[in-house]
């Protein structure tokens, strides 16, 4: 299976109402998908959205990293050299995760084809079935409330909540929401390095003394502040997650050993990649330590990548923020993985199963 062409294209998808958090403000999906094309007719499917205020990665940068790292695939053989081909991607520029992960998408979706499996089986998970949580975007505390009683209303359990702006407005954002949805749904909160370590701690401290229980507090301070992690995941009883700080497994392996977070967020944007993002979790498995497998307002490409490499590690990734579909207002993927309300049904055709993305601008042209 000889790679012969790498197509670059542009994707927009419409979102159904902003996304909004302690970093960013998003109207719309912007994506830059690769297209490998091989010499048997094949076509490896990947996707990355630019993240600069996390990756520093935007649609110009990967575009420009692309005319580095895709030459040097064309001619290889998927069958023979799979590992050579990643080692190319990771080795040929620093940086650029997202691009790398897109590229890395394309060229796994390939490999589970010549395997004639499907990705999330190749990869060596069993059930395709997923269910994700879904994010509700920082606002009006009636606006989140409102978005929140949808989602419940939709059929999701799980809700994570965006804060980081005010810690004042946060406590009240949060408590209202606990209100309005009940007991029985699973709340998360993520500040995205929004609060300072004291503000965190006072939030939280505040919140679990008037009884209200949350499933996790997700990257609430600066993603290099390692010692103000640990001291707020000592000083509240809710569990951390780290995310931002999270990149590589040397990232993960420091954070474990410094003991500053109970779980890992693993994203392939990060990671630059389905094969670092094993690393990761192998790490994660070594200190015990459970997982998410998220995503940074992706399309359903990448975010199917995302879910098949989910599926393969269930005894370490036990938690699913997967809801860039769900947050879309279209789905241009024709084939593949199936995005019903939280449910997710990986596709059993070879690869990640796509016949197609409606939509695309192709940019530029490798051969």
């Amino acid at each position: 299976m000889i790679i012969k062409k790498i197509y670059l294209g542009r994707l927009a998808i419409p979102l159904k109402t902003p996304f909004v958090t302690a970093l960013r403000r998003v109207e719309a999906m912007d994506e830059l998908m690769v297209f490998i094309e091989t010499g048997d007719g094949r076509v490896g499917h990947g996707e990355a959205p630019p993240t600069a205020a996390i990756t520093g990665d935007t649609i110009e940068s990967m575009t420009a990293a692309m005319q580095i790292m895709a030459p040097m695939l064309i001619e290889r053989d998927i069958e023979t050299d799979f590992a050579d081909i990643l080692n190319l991607v990771h080795n040929s520029i620093p940086g650029c995760t997202s691009g790398k992960a897109a590229l890395e998408i394309a060229l796994y979706d390939l490999w589970a084809q010549s395997r004639n499996e499907p990705l999330f089986r190749a990869l060596g998970g069993v059930s395709p079935h997923l269910r994700t949580g879904l994010t509700v975007s920082i606002g009006s505390v009636e606006k989140m409330v409102g978005d929140a009683v949808k989602a419940v209303s939709a059929g999701f359990d799980h809700l994570k909540i965006k804060v980081g702006h005010n810690a004042e407005e946060d406590v009240e954002r949060l408590s209202a929401i606990r209100a309005a949805v009940g007991s029985q749904v699973v709340i998360s909160v993520d500040a995205n390095q929004g609060w300072s370590v004291n503000e965190a701690i006072a939030a939280m401290n505040r919140l679990e003394s008037a009884g209200l229980e949350f499933d996790y507090l997700e990257q609430p301070v600066k993603a290099c502040d390692l010692e103000g992690l640990r001291t707020v995941r000592r000083a509240i009883k809710t569990p951390v997650l780290a995310d931002e700080a999270v990149f590589a497994p040397e990232d993960a392996l420091r954070l474990l050993e410094y003991d500053a977070a109970d779980f890992i967020n693993i994203k392939l944007m990060k990671s630059a990649g389905i094969s670092r993002a094993l690393r990761i979790a192998e790490v994660a498995a070594e200190y015990d330590a459970r997982c998410m497998i998220g995503v940074m307002l992706e399309g359903p490409v990448s975010v199917s990548a995302a879910a098949s490499f989910a599926a393969s590690r269930p005894e370490i990734i036990t938690r699913f923020d997967l809801d860039g579909p769900s947050l879309a207002s279209i789905n241009p993927m024709r084939g593949g993985a199936k995005f019903e309300g939280p449910d997710i049904f990986l596709s059993e055709q070879p690869g990640l199963g796509i016949d197609g993305v409606d939509g695309v601008s192709i940019i530029q042209e490798f051969a």
